[in-house]
């Protein structure tokens, strides 16, 4: 290897060292002003999953902080690396605890005023922010994988999204483990977000997963 490859590999390591740092230190920061930022009125963000790609179409007119929430969070790196850590086939995937601790705890508070319900349903395909009480959205997110309108619009879990391409990605996620270490409202989560990715990779290590999340140009 000459010098002066060597020296542009080292100089790309630390570039991509203090670009990750810099991404953690703003996760570990909610009132940074990046996530007040509005989404777009309508975008697609990209799912790299250990199974394949799943495009997302983001509209915010149905839930404008639900999808100004995700979408902020989508750019800042919060889903990367993200496991879907509750399949239920036939029912929902949920994914959205960030598997460093420290982050996870960071924004397991930080919630969200609830958006109204604009008719827009929990048909199959559709992503909504999940929640135990009123008001009470912070990261975590599901996908319908069924029609769950006779049960979720009641709610209402108010959807943000939904999917455009790669259904049967959502379909196929590894369902061995079910529940899983459980919903919100199970109040199974706290080792989860104790241990993150660690204590997953021990309890139910063939999870599915979130590579990178990405907002398409």
């Amino acid at each position: 290897m000459t010098r002066l490859v060597f020296s542009l590999l080292l100089a790309a390591a630390v570039s991509l060292g203090a670009a990750q740092r810099a991404e953690r230190a703003a996760l570990l920061s909610p009132d940074d002003p990046r996530f007040l930022q509005p989404a777009p009125d309508v975008c697609v963000v990209r799912l790299d999953t250990s199974t394949g790609t799943i495009d997302v179409e983001v509209t915010r007119a149905w839930a404008p902080r639900g999808a100004d929430r995700f979408v902020s969070l989508v750019r800042a790196g919060y889903y990367d690396d993200v496991r879907f850590f509750r399949v239920t086939p036939g029912k929902w995937a949920q994914f959205g605890i960030n598997g460093d601790p420290a982050i996870a705890k960071a924004w397991r508070t930080r919630t969200l005023q609830d958006d109204p319900f604009v008719n827009h349903s929990n048909v199959k395909g559709t992503l909504a922010f999940a929640f135990a009480v009123p008001n009470g959205r912070t990261t975590q997110v599901f996908i319908n994988l069924q029609d769950n309108s006779a049960t979720h619009d009641k709610e209402p879990f108010v959807p943000f999204g939904r999917i455009v391409s790669g259904l049967d990605v959502a379909d196929a996620l590894n369902s061995e483990y079910a529940e899983g270490p459980g919903g919100i409202r199970a109040g199974r989560q706290d080792a989860f977000f104790d241990g993150g990715n660690g204590w997953l990779a021990a309890q139910f290590p063939r999870l599915d997963f979130i590579r990178r999340a990405t907002v398409r140009p």
